[in-house]
Protein backbone atom coordinates (compact mmCIF):
# COMPACT_ATOMS: atom_id res chain seq x y z
CA UNK A 1 0.00 0.00 0.00
CA UNK A 2 1.04 3.06 -0.84
CA UNK A 3 0.87 5.95 2.34
CA UNK A 4 1.04 9.07 0.87
CA UNK A 5 -2.47 9.59 0.93
CA UNK A 6 -1.96 10.36 3.90
CA UNK A 7 0.58 13.97 2.81
CA UNK A 8 -0.60 16.35 0.34
CA UNK A 9 -0.56 15.82 -3.42
CA UNK A 10 1.29 18.08 -5.38
CA UNK A 11 -1.34 17.09 -8.58
CA UNK A 12 -4.67 16.05 -8.78
CA UNK A 13 -2.86 12.94 -10.42
CA UNK A 14 -1.03 12.10 -7.48
CA UNK A 15 -4.37 12.61 -5.66
CA UNK A 16 -6.30 10.10 -7.88
CA UNK A 17 -3.03 8.00 -7.80
CA UNK A 18 -3.41 7.57 -3.98
CA UNK A 19 -7.18 7.01 -3.81
CA UNK A 20 -6.34 4.40 -6.26
CA UNK A 21 -3.97 2.21 -4.31
CA UNK A 22 -6.86 2.64 -1.29
CA UNK A 23 -9.10 0.98 -3.72
CA UNK A 24 -8.85 -2.43 -1.67
CA UNK A 25 -8.77 -1.15 1.59
CA UNK A 26 -11.77 -0.88 4.04
CA UNK A 27 -11.77 2.82 4.30
CA UNK A 28 -12.20 3.64 0.61
CA UNK A 29 -14.71 0.64 0.28
CA UNK A 30 -17.05 2.20 2.27
CA UNK A 31 -16.68 5.97 1.59
CA UNK A 32 -16.85 5.36 -2.38
CA UNK A 33 -19.05 2.81 -4.47
CA UNK A 34 -16.67 0.25 -6.15
CA UNK A 35 -17.57 2.11 -9.75
CA UNK A 36 -15.84 4.86 -8.35
CA UNK A 37 -12.76 3.18 -7.49
CA UNK A 38 -12.35 1.05 -10.63
CA UNK A 39 -12.78 4.28 -12.68
CA UNK A 40 -10.57 6.19 -10.26
CA UNK A 41 -7.79 2.93 -10.90
CA UNK A 42 -8.50 2.84 -14.40
CA UNK A 43 -7.94 6.05 -14.91
CA UNK A 44 -4.78 6.52 -12.65
CA UNK A 45 -2.29 7.01 -15.58
CA UNK A 46 -4.40 9.50 -17.07
CA UNK A 47 -6.32 12.55 -15.84
CA UNK A 48 -7.37 12.03 -12.82
CA UNK A 49 -11.07 13.21 -12.41
CA UNK A 50 -11.20 16.39 -9.54
CA UNK A 51 -11.43 16.64 -6.21
CA UNK A 52 -14.42 18.59 -6.62
CA UNK A 53 -16.08 15.66 -8.26
CA UNK A 54 -14.30 13.41 -5.41
CA UNK A 55 -15.78 15.29 -2.90
CA UNK A 56 -19.30 15.10 -4.70
CA UNK A 57 -19.27 11.62 -4.73
CA UNK A 58 -18.38 10.92 -0.94
CA UNK A 59 -21.23 13.93 -0.12
CA UNK A 60 -23.52 12.07 -1.63
CA UNK A 61 -22.95 8.57 -1.02
CA UNK A 62 -22.67 9.26 2.47
CA UNK A 63 -25.53 11.91 2.74
CA UNK A 64 -28.15 9.44 1.46
CA UNK A 65 -28.11 7.61 4.43
CA UNK A 66 -31.75 7.92 6.46
CA UNK A 67 -32.35 9.76 9.26
CA UNK A 68 -33.29 7.80 12.39
CA UNK A 69 -34.56 9.26 15.79
CA UNK A 70 -34.16 8.38 19.09
CA UNK A 71 -35.75 10.37 22.17
CA UNK A 72 -32.73 11.01 24.90
CA UNK A 73 -35.53 13.02 26.58
CA UNK A 74 -38.75 14.75 26.58
CA UNK A 75 -36.86 17.43 24.93
CA UNK A 76 -33.93 16.21 23.42
CA UNK A 77 -33.61 14.18 20.20
CA UNK A 78 -30.94 12.42 18.41
CA UNK A 79 -30.88 12.31 15.26
CA UNK A 80 -28.55 9.82 13.23
CA UNK A 81 -27.61 8.92 9.50
CA UNK A 82 -26.40 11.34 6.97
CA UNK A 83 -22.88 12.63 8.38
CA UNK A 84 -22.30 11.98 12.49
CA UNK A 85 -24.99 12.37 14.89
CA UNK A 86 -27.05 15.40 15.42
CA UNK A 87 -28.66 16.94 18.84
CA UNK A 88 -31.52 18.69 18.76
CA UNK A 89 -33.06 20.07 22.11
CA UNK A 90 -36.51 21.95 21.86
CA UNK A 91 -38.89 23.81 23.37
CA UNK A 92 -40.77 27.47 23.81
CA UNK A 93 -36.98 29.40 23.84
CA UNK A 94 -36.52 27.62 20.23
CA UNK A 95 -34.50 24.65 18.47
CA UNK A 96 -30.90 24.16 19.70
CA UNK A 97 -29.14 21.84 16.83
CA UNK A 98 -25.86 20.17 17.47
CA UNK A 99 -23.68 19.57 14.78
CA UNK A 100 -25.80 19.72 10.91
CA UNK A 101 -25.48 16.38 8.62
CA UNK A 102 -24.27 16.58 5.35
CA UNK A 103 -25.41 19.32 2.60
CA UNK A 104 -27.59 16.04 0.54
CA UNK A 105 -29.59 15.45 3.36
CA UNK A 106 -30.80 18.99 4.03
CA UNK A 107 -34.59 18.33 2.67
CA UNK A 108 -34.45 15.17 5.15
CA UNK A 109 -32.88 17.52 7.76
CA UNK A 110 -35.82 19.56 7.26
CA UNK A 111 -38.83 17.77 7.30
CA UNK A 112 -37.25 15.95 9.97
CA UNK A 113 -36.80 19.49 12.38
CA UNK A 114 -40.40 20.45 11.51
CA UNK A 115 -41.73 17.23 12.39
CA UNK A 116 -40.21 17.89 15.87
CA UNK A 117 -42.11 20.59 16.63
CA UNK A 118 -43.33 24.08 15.58
CA UNK A 119 -40.71 26.28 17.77
CA UNK A 120 -38.42 28.53 15.63
CA UNK A 121 -34.74 27.44 14.85
CA UNK A 122 -32.61 29.58 17.64
CA UNK A 123 -28.81 27.62 17.56
CA UNK A 124 -26.66 25.39 15.60
CA UNK A 125 -23.52 24.28 17.68
CA UNK A 126 -21.12 23.05 15.28
CA UNK A 127 -18.82 20.51 17.48
CA UNK A 128 -15.85 21.31 14.87
CA UNK A 129 -15.00 22.26 11.37
CA UNK A 130 -15.35 19.52 9.48
CA UNK A 131 -17.88 18.99 6.25
CA UNK A 132 -19.95 16.20 7.54
CA UNK A 133 -20.47 18.46 11.06
CA UNK A 134 -20.85 22.07 9.29
CA UNK A 135 -22.57 21.50 5.98
CA UNK A 136 -25.74 22.63 6.19
CA UNK A 137 -24.99 25.38 8.25
CA UNK A 138 -25.61 27.85 5.98
CA UNK A 139 -29.21 26.60 5.62
CA UNK A 140 -30.09 26.79 8.92
CA UNK A 141 -28.83 30.21 9.70
CA UNK A 142 -31.29 31.01 6.46
CA UNK A 143 -33.78 29.73 8.27
CA UNK A 144 -33.06 31.80 11.27
CA UNK A 145 -30.60 29.74 13.39
CA UNK A 146 -27.41 31.42 14.69
CA UNK A 147 -24.00 29.66 14.43
CA UNK A 148 -21.75 28.77 17.86
CA UNK A 149 -18.55 27.22 17.38
CA UNK A 150 -15.04 27.27 19.03
CA UNK A 151 -13.32 30.20 17.46
CA UNK A 152 -11.10 27.78 15.74
CA UNK A 153 -13.80 26.54 13.61
CA UNK A 154 -14.50 29.98 12.29
CA UNK A 155 -10.90 29.46 11.42
CA UNK A 156 -10.43 26.32 9.53
CA UNK A 157 -13.57 26.99 7.98
CA UNK A 158 -12.60 30.20 6.34
CA UNK A 159 -8.96 28.48 4.61
CA UNK A 160 -9.14 25.92 2.06
CA UNK A 161 -8.15 22.33 2.97
CA UNK A 162 -6.53 19.19 0.99
CA UNK A 163 -8.15 16.33 3.25
CA UNK A 164 -5.70 13.43 1.16
CA UNK A 165 -6.92 10.77 3.07
CA UNK A 166 -10.40 11.49 1.56
CA UNK A 167 -8.95 12.92 -2.03
CA UNK A 168 -10.65 16.02 -1.49
CA UNK A 169 -10.20 19.76 -1.62
CA UNK A 170 -12.12 22.22 0.25
CA UNK A 171 -12.61 26.09 -0.96
CA UNK A 172 -13.16 28.44 2.16
CA UNK A 173 -16.86 27.98 3.77
CA UNK A 174 -19.27 30.97 2.19
CA UNK A 175 -19.41 33.78 5.02
CA UNK A 176 -23.57 32.40 5.52
CA UNK A 177 -22.08 29.23 6.67
CA UNK A 178 -19.50 30.40 9.15
CA UNK A 179 -20.03 30.48 12.70
CA UNK A 180 -21.58 34.10 14.10
CA UNK A 181 -20.87 33.82 17.65
CA UNK A 182 -17.63 31.96 18.53
CA UNK A 183 -15.75 31.16 21.94
CA UNK A 184 -12.23 30.59 23.48
CA UNK A 185 -12.82 28.05 26.30
CA UNK A 186 -16.40 27.72 27.34
CA UNK A 187 -19.59 29.06 26.76
CA UNK A 188 -23.21 28.61 28.25
CA UNK A 189 -26.68 28.83 27.02
CA UNK A 190 -29.92 28.22 29.11
CA UNK A 191 -32.78 27.37 27.11
CA UNK A 192 -35.71 24.95 27.36
CA UNK A 193 -35.35 24.23 31.00
CA UNK A 194 -31.61 23.14 30.15
CA UNK A 195 -28.51 24.44 31.05
CA UNK A 196 -26.08 23.92 28.07
CA UNK A 197 -21.91 23.54 29.22
CA UNK A 198 -19.73 23.84 26.04
CA UNK A 199 -16.12 23.31 26.24
CA UNK A 200 -13.39 23.55 24.08
CA UNK A 201 -11.07 19.98 24.05
CA UNK A 202 -7.30 20.52 23.44
CA UNK A 203 -6.68 19.76 20.35
CA UNK A 204 -7.84 15.95 19.60
CA UNK A 205 -9.60 14.87 16.58
CA UNK A 206 -8.85 18.13 15.66
CA UNK A 207 -7.90 21.78 16.97
CA UNK A 208 -11.47 22.64 17.18
CA UNK A 209 -13.50 20.37 19.27
CA UNK A 210 -15.61 20.95 21.55
CA UNK A 211 -18.07 19.21 23.74
CA UNK A 212 -21.92 19.94 24.75
CA UNK A 213 -23.36 18.48 28.37
CA UNK A 214 -26.84 18.92 28.49
CA UNK A 215 -26.98 18.87 32.15
CA UNK A 216 -30.46 18.68 33.27
CA UNK A 217 -30.83 15.85 30.80
CA UNK A 218 -27.41 13.94 31.80
CA UNK A 219 -26.46 13.80 27.89
CA UNK A 220 -23.08 14.94 26.32
CA UNK A 221 -22.23 15.47 22.84
CA UNK A 222 -18.28 14.87 22.13
CA UNK A 223 -18.33 15.14 18.82
CA UNK A 224 -16.00 13.17 16.97
CA UNK A 225 -13.46 12.93 19.90
CA UNK A 226 -15.41 9.80 20.79
CA UNK A 227 -16.46 6.97 17.84
CA UNK A 228 -18.11 4.74 19.34
CA UNK A 229 -16.87 0.76 18.87
CA UNK A 230 -14.54 1.39 15.61
CA UNK A 231 -11.19 3.05 15.11
CA UNK A 232 -11.51 7.15 14.47
CA UNK A 233 -9.86 9.56 11.93
CA UNK A 234 -7.37 11.78 13.83
CA UNK A 235 -6.74 15.25 11.60
CA UNK A 236 -3.37 15.85 12.77
CA UNK A 237 -3.58 18.27 9.67
CA UNK A 238 -5.84 20.78 11.52
CA UNK A 239 -4.08 19.54 14.89
CA UNK A 240 -5.15 16.76 15.90
CA UNK A 241 -3.15 14.71 18.33
CA UNK A 242 -3.95 10.74 19.51
CA UNK A 243 -3.01 12.21 23.27
CA UNK A 244 -5.49 14.43 22.96
CA UNK A 245 -7.65 12.31 21.79
CA UNK A 246 -7.14 10.42 25.39
CA UNK A 247 -7.29 13.03 27.25
CA UNK A 248 -10.92 14.18 25.43
CA UNK A 249 -12.16 10.91 27.16
CA UNK A 250 -10.16 11.55 30.77
CA UNK A 251 -11.51 15.54 30.64
CA UNK A 252 -15.66 13.57 29.93
CA UNK A 253 -15.36 10.47 32.45
CA UNK A 254 -15.54 12.19 35.27
CA UNK A 255 -18.31 13.92 34.33
CA UNK A 256 -20.56 10.89 33.25
CA UNK A 257 -22.05 8.55 35.76
CA UNK A 258 -23.56 5.34 34.92
CA UNK A 259 -27.01 6.73 33.44
CA UNK A 260 -25.26 9.55 31.38
CA UNK A 261 -26.29 9.36 27.64
CA UNK A 262 -22.93 9.88 25.62
CA UNK A 263 -23.28 10.88 21.76
CA UNK A 264 -20.22 10.05 19.78
CA UNK A 265 -19.46 11.84 16.32
CA UNK A 266 -20.06 8.72 14.48
CA UNK A 267 -21.24 5.49 15.44
CA UNK A 268 -24.13 4.57 17.90
CA UNK A 269 -25.25 6.66 21.38
CA UNK A 270 -22.69 5.48 23.85
CA UNK A 271 -22.58 5.35 28.21
CA UNK A 272 -19.41 5.93 30.15
CA UNK A 273 -18.06 2.10 29.66
CA UNK A 274 -18.27 2.84 26.24
CA UNK A 275 -15.94 5.63 26.36
CA UNK A 276 -13.91 4.07 28.85
CA UNK A 277 -13.62 0.72 26.40
CA UNK A 278 -12.52 3.65 23.65
CA UNK A 279 -9.97 5.58 25.90
CA UNK A 280 -8.30 1.91 26.49
CA UNK A 281 -7.93 1.49 22.81
CA UNK A 282 -6.58 4.52 22.12
CA UNK A 283 -3.85 4.83 25.25
CA UNK A 284 -3.02 0.71 23.93
CA UNK A 285 -2.93 1.92 20.43
CA UNK A 286 -0.41 5.32 21.04
CA UNK A 287 1.61 3.24 23.76
CA UNK A 288 2.15 0.82 20.66
CA UNK A 289 2.78 2.77 17.20
CA UNK A 290 5.11 5.54 19.33
CA UNK A 291 7.69 2.73 20.39
CA UNK A 292 7.66 1.72 16.50
CA UNK A 293 8.19 5.45 15.42
CA UNK A 294 10.42 6.13 18.72
CA UNK A 295 12.30 3.09 17.33
CA UNK A 296 12.80 4.74 13.80
CA UNK A 297 10.08 2.55 12.33
CA UNK A 298 8.55 4.46 9.30
CA UNK A 299 4.79 4.42 9.04
CA UNK A 300 4.97 1.44 6.58
CA UNK A 301 7.57 -0.61 8.82
CA UNK A 302 4.84 0.60 11.78
CA UNK A 303 2.05 -1.17 9.48
CA UNK A 304 3.97 -4.03 8.65
CA UNK A 305 4.37 -5.08 11.95
CA UNK A 306 0.52 -5.53 12.49
CA UNK A 307 1.11 -3.39 16.29
CA UNK A 308 -3.15 -3.03 16.48
CA UNK A 309 -4.09 -7.33 14.75
CA UNK A 310 -5.42 -7.99 18.30
CA UNK A 311 -7.54 -5.20 18.63
CA UNK A 312 -8.83 -5.25 14.19
CA UNK A 313 -11.61 -7.67 15.36
CA UNK A 314 -13.48 -5.62 17.76
CA UNK A 315 -12.39 -2.21 16.33
CA UNK A 316 -11.93 -2.45 12.38
CA UNK A 317 -15.04 -2.94 11.48
CA UNK A 318 -15.61 0.85 10.54
CA UNK A 319 -14.65 3.01 7.81
CA UNK A 320 -10.93 2.73 8.73
CA UNK A 321 -9.40 -0.60 9.31
CA UNK A 322 -6.43 -1.63 11.30
CA UNK A 323 -3.70 -0.54 8.79
CA UNK A 324 -5.03 2.66 7.98
CA UNK A 325 -5.59 3.31 11.70
CA UNK A 326 -1.75 2.87 12.38
CA UNK A 327 -1.04 5.54 9.93
CA UNK A 328 -3.43 7.68 10.83
CA UNK A 329 -2.18 7.35 14.57
CA UNK A 330 1.25 7.75 13.29
CA UNK A 331 1.23 10.97 11.78
CA UNK A 332 -1.02 11.96 15.02
CA UNK A 333 1.88 11.29 17.86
Amino acid sequence: MNYLFLQTPTSRREMLRDSATLAGSAFLAHLFPTTVLRASAAQAAQEAPSPADMLANLRAQMGAAPIEAQKLADNLTLLSGPGGNVVVLNGPDGKFVVDTFLSPAWPKLKETLDGIGNAPLKFVIDTHWHFDHTDNNAPLHAAGATVLAHENTKKRMSEPHDLPVFGVHFDPSPADALPHQTFAVSHNLQANGETLALQHFAPAHTDTDIYIHFQKANVIHMGDTFFNGFYPYIDSGTGGKISGMIAAADKILPLADNYTKIVPGHGPLGNKADVTKFREMLVTAHDRIQKLKSAGKSAQEAVAAKPLADLDPVWGKGRINGDVFVQVAYLAL
